[in-house]
């Protein structure tokens, strides 16, 4: 599968940003579809994932309540809808499936996010 994220750009603190991650090629009900991020000079974390067949979301605590993930299976695409955005959320996000949350077993190329304070 081929995944490419898009979306991201520059934002103020507080403000709102919708990423996409559009796959190409199959994915399963038993996938879930996980974003990452990654700021410079830090590991990559988690955000959130989806898992496509059941819908069933999952998040890190940092994001919670601020972050929502979807899906459209027909489109084969993922949404992140980020809220509240904070300068702390600035990193590179991109999306990944895998077979459980966290996991990252293909990835695309990500997009940047950047939150002015």
């Amino acid at each position: 599968v081929q995944l490419q994220a898009s979306g991201g750009g520059l934002v103020q603190t507080g403000g709102s940003l919708t990423l996409s991650c559009a796959a190409s090629g199959r994915i399963f009900s038993s996938h879930v579809m996980n974003w990452f991020r990654q700021a410079p000079g830090k590991e990559r974390e988690f955000v959130g994932a989806i898992r496509w067949g059941t819908g069933n979301t999952y998040y890190s605590d940092s994001v919670k309540g601020r972050f929502a993930i979807s899906r459209n299976t027909a489109k084969n695409t993922v949404t992140l809808q980020m809220n509240s955005l904070k300068a702390e959320d600035t990193a590179v996000y991109y999306c990944a499936r895998g077979n459980s949350p966290g996991e990252s077993r293909s990835r695309g190329q990500g997009t940047q996010v950047t939150v002015s304070s």
